[in-house]
């Protein structure tokens, strides 16, 4: 038996991919990250399907359960919210199957970032603007980063920087920040991306975090920074130019 590692995507329920919601519907079992992953994706598993809520559990409590599922001979639904490949603990849960010799695969889902953007009505990529996105967090309580991945020297690059697990620091993220981009660089956030209740706060690093704080932003929210989000007069891409050629075998 398998165990499949599911984007539920960023929150709507409708967001989860084809393939995500066909694999979902043929597990016998799904564990799913409670906090996070919308109940309504619960209604696409099989009626008798075993559901266990793994807000509370901690990672041997997560490996028993799909050790335990494959050898009862059922293939299990491992949803996780947004897409597997970026901050989602996936690592280690893959380690320890592999490990207990155990089957998995890996179904992408829509990541919040995306949505983020989405709901920006936004390209992170803008021809002649910027061509390069960041994915990062800063750390805290949480696992420390690796040297040369703080923000201060992320933040040379000039690039668009998008930081998941940061509303809560908000103030730390634009003090790092102004000296590479300055006070003038548009900055985002969108909280709950997606969902009903989702919350887009527009602005600058001279006045983005006060904008989060009164909003009462704290989790579940992306951080974007940088020149793309307001880019107005930029180049046509090359792509759809009249210049390109077309005929080329």
């Amino acid at each position: 038996m398998t165990v499949y590692f599911i984007g539920a995507g960023p929150g709507a329920a409708d967001l989860i991919t084809v393939r995500g919601a066909r694999t979902l519907a043929a597990c016998q079992v799904c564990l799913y990250a409670g906090s996070l992953v919308p109940r309504e994706l619960l209604a696409e598993c099989p009626p008798d399907a075993r559901l266990v809520d793994t807000a509370q559990l901690t990672l041997d409590e997560i490996t028993a359960e799909l050790v335990r599922a494959h050898g009862d001979g059922h293939d299990v639904a491992r949803l996780h919210s947004g897409d597997p490949s970026v901050f989602s603990a996936v690592a280690e849960q893959m380690r320890r199957l592999e490990a207990a010799g155990v089957p998995y695969e890996v179904v992408p889902g829509v990541p919040a970032f995306a949505a983020a953007a989405a709901a920006l009505k936004r390209e992170l990529t803008v021809p002649t603007v910027g061509q390069t996105v960041i994915l990062t967090r800063i750390a805290h309580r949480a696992t420390a980063m690796p040297d040369g991945e703080d923000l201060a020297t992320l933040g040379r690059s000039g690039a668009l920087i998008v930081l998941h697990l940061a509303a809560r620091y908000v103030d730390r993220v634009v003090e790092e920040l102004l000296p590479h981009y300055g006070a003038d660089c548009p900055a985002a956030v969108v909280a709950m991306a997606s969902r009903p209740d989702e919350l887009i706060l527009r602005g600058s690093l001279s006045d983005i975090a006060g904008q989060v704080k009164a909003a009462g932003v704290i989790r579940t929210a992306v951080i974007m920074v940088g020149r793309t989000l307001g880019a107005e007069q930029f180049r046509d891409s090359h792509l759809y130019s009249a210049e390109r050629e077309r005929h080329v075998c």
